[in-house]
């Protein structure tokens, strides 16, 4: 797999229902690829599949770890294990159609980028074959040269909800980019891992190139990680929006952003802090979300307020 052009890592926990499809995906690009499945100590039949998939394919390799880390730790496996010199990643609940990774190439040389990525297309699980949307632009765009600021505000989900920040995009990443500023993906963090990575990459200088959709296709499922998460998330996602905080380096726009974007986690943190503790009963933890800066305790007094008017006669029970 000298040749390969690009390394496709996709790390695999309980996907033996649709990996196969995921996989064939990636061999059926019309640029010479390598594809390093990594399974994340799965307890289905995922990892049998990768070996059977391996000896029918020797474009593909696979990684066994022996307990369950996250994505990040599984995906830094696969980069480390690879050779292409561009890389991107696939959920193995996604897919892509013939032809996307030349697509993004082409775009790459023309822009001198180093990271592509293409406007994404949702289907449902239940009928991967249907209709799709788009996730980030509901019309042509043409090509877009994404800024800091501009990636960390199309973060925030009071402008951009509904699962269409631009953290979902899979780029086509520059390995030597990578390698120049030694970024990979933070093994602490389990959501939110691609944001934090294009975040550090924009930093750094990337040119990050935003495209029409050439074809990925993300395939939604209610009860997906990106659907939930743990109190936590949010915890690991202001720490690494405070260490892009405290580089010297950032313009007037990005630091404002990444500001925006950490009190918009503290937010969350807080309140599914507080909803923890009620549901453990602990008071002195709920207690404890409230030291927090004051506009985070003001957006819990509403929130409790909500709560608080929901209970009352005629009102209607407030959203989580």
């Amino acid at each position: 797999m000298a040749d390969a052009q690009v390394a496709v890592l996709m790390a695999a926990w309980n996907a033996e229902a649709t990996l196969e499809r995921a996989v064939d995906s990636a061999l059926a690009q019309t640029v010479p690829v390598e594809v390093v499945i990594v399974d994340d100590a799965s307890t289905d039949g995922t990892a049998t599949l990768a070996e059977r998939l391996a000896e029918r394919d020797g474009r593909i390799r696979v990684l066994r770890q022996k307990i369950n880390r996250g994505p990040s730790a599984a995906r830094n496996a696969a980069l480390a294990e690879s050779r292409a010199p561009w890389v991107t990643t696939l959920d193995s609940d996604d897919f892509m159609e013939p032809g996307r990774l030349a697509r993004l190439l082409d775009v790459a040389g023309a822009e001198s980028a180093d990271f592509v990525a293409d406007d994404l297309y949702k289907v449902s699980e239940e009928d991967p074959a249907g209709p799709r949307s788009r996730m980030w632009s509901d019309t042509d765009f043409g090509r877009i040269i994404v800024s800091p600021a501009m990636f960390v505000e199309g973060n925030l989900s009071s402008r951009h909800g509904g699962r269409r920040e631009m953290g979902f995009l899979k780029p086509l990443m520059s390995r030597p980019f990578l390698e120049r500023f030694g970024i990979t993906f933070d093994p602490d963090i389990r959501l939110g891992e691609d944001y934090v990575l294009y975040a550090t990459a924009l930093v750094n200088g990337a040119v990050f190139v935003l495209t029409d959709p050439a074809g990925y296709v993300a395939v939604v499922r209610p009860g997906s990680l990106s659907g939930w998460h743990p109190t936590e998330a949010h915890e690991h996602l202001i720490a690494a929006d405070s260490r892009l905080l405290a580089r010297d380096d950032l313009d007037p726009a990005t630091r404002r952003a990444l500001e925006r974007h950490r009190l918009e986690q503290q937010k969350k943190w807080a309140w599914r802090r507080v909803l923890d503790a009620k549901k453990q009963k602990n008071l002195g933890a709920a207690l404890a979300a409230f030291k927090a800066p004051p506009a985070v305790v003001m957006d819990l007094m509403g929130k409790l307020w909500g709560e608080i008017g929901a209970r009352l006669p005629g009102g209607k029970k407030a959203a989580r």
